[in-house]
């Protein structure tokens, strides 16, 4: 992703380390008590590529949304009060799509007692009207390089999807449809749950330390599965007793990986037959000091 031998701005995005000179790189997330901003209980800004702060909006879901579980024959399934699927497709939208020329502007992730919203800068497509919107439609990316990259990289559904698969998670669980508006400026999405009251549960995994920001539960629990070994996938999956694979990746195996705390033996060949994975020394160090 060059022009002239020079990195484009897509790739600083997607990829960059120091972005100093890229302020709209920015993701802002709060939790408020209640459901007006009056009041905020956990406020953070993070800077970095579309990959970090993605890890850094779904860790943020994790400790601030309640997680439940359910026994499915002999498994637990795990499941947020609004569908990690749901939310994570959201916030992948609101990177790829977002206008980035604008220096001050942002991703926002607000979290209330009876709603998620998550906005960015930007608008829909002009010929595309809301029925249009939630009917089904032929995408039309702003970042075209962007979203060619995270469609590429299994990180973006495919295209034109993915307000039907916010919009099914949020069925399957119970849960009110998404609402999506803009104002020309902007485009913003809310999720309304009703909040389930939180008890202490003395087997709960507990959330890493501020000096991982970006961790969750789900890694820590991978992390502490592997320990010194080295395990294929099934094996992981067995140990923390879980049977969805495609969940399994998503929630537990990649966002570890992403984080460099834990490695394929095979990283040229990810799907190679005899692939497994074993803590890096940054992972190794985690555990051992908590």
């Amino acid at each position: 992703m060059s022009h002239d031998g020079k990195l484009n701005n897509a790739s600083a995005v997607l990829f960059g380390r120091d972005l100093y000179y890229y302020p709209q790189c920015l993701l802002r997330m709060a939790r408020f008590k209640g459901t007006t901003k009056n009041e905020f209980i956990d406020n953070q800004r993070v800077i970095g590529n579309i990959y970090a702060l993605l890890d850094a909006a779904m860790a943020f879901f994790f400790k601030h949304l309640s997680l439940s579980g359910k026994i499915e024959g002999l498994y637990r399934e795990e499941e947020l009060e609004i569908p990690y699927k749901a939310l994570r497709e959201c916030c992948t939208n609101a990177f790829c799509h977002r206008l980035y020329h604008r220096p001050g502007s942002s991703v926002g992730i607000a979290i209330y007692d009876d709603r998620v919203e998550i906005e960015n800068s930007g608008t829909f497509p002009p010929n595309i009207t809301m029925e249009k919107l939630l009917s089904g439609h032929n995408s039309e990316p702003q970042n075209l390089i962007i979203a060619n990259v995270l469609y590429k990289s299994e990180v973006l559904e495919n295209w034109g999807r993915g307000i039907e698969l916010m919009i099914s998670e949020c069925r399957r669980v119970n849960i009110p449809d998404p609402e999506f508006h803009t104002d020309g400026n902007s485009v913003w999405v809310i999720f309304r749950y009703i909040r389930k009251t939180m008890e202490y549960d003395p087997t709960a995994t507990r959330q890493l330390p501020d000096s991982c920001p970006t961790a969750t539960p789900q890694v820590e629990k991978v992390l502490h599965a592997i320990k010194e070994q080295t395990l294929s996938t099934k094996e992981i999956m067995g140990m923390l007793g879980l049977k969805d694979k495609s969940n399994f990746l998503e929630l537990y195996l990649y966002p570890a990986t992403r984080q460099n705390l834990v490695e394929p033996i095979y990283p040229d060949n990810p799907k190679h037959p005899r692939q497994k994975y074993r803590l890096t020394e940054k992972g190794i160090n985690l555990i051992k000091n908590n």
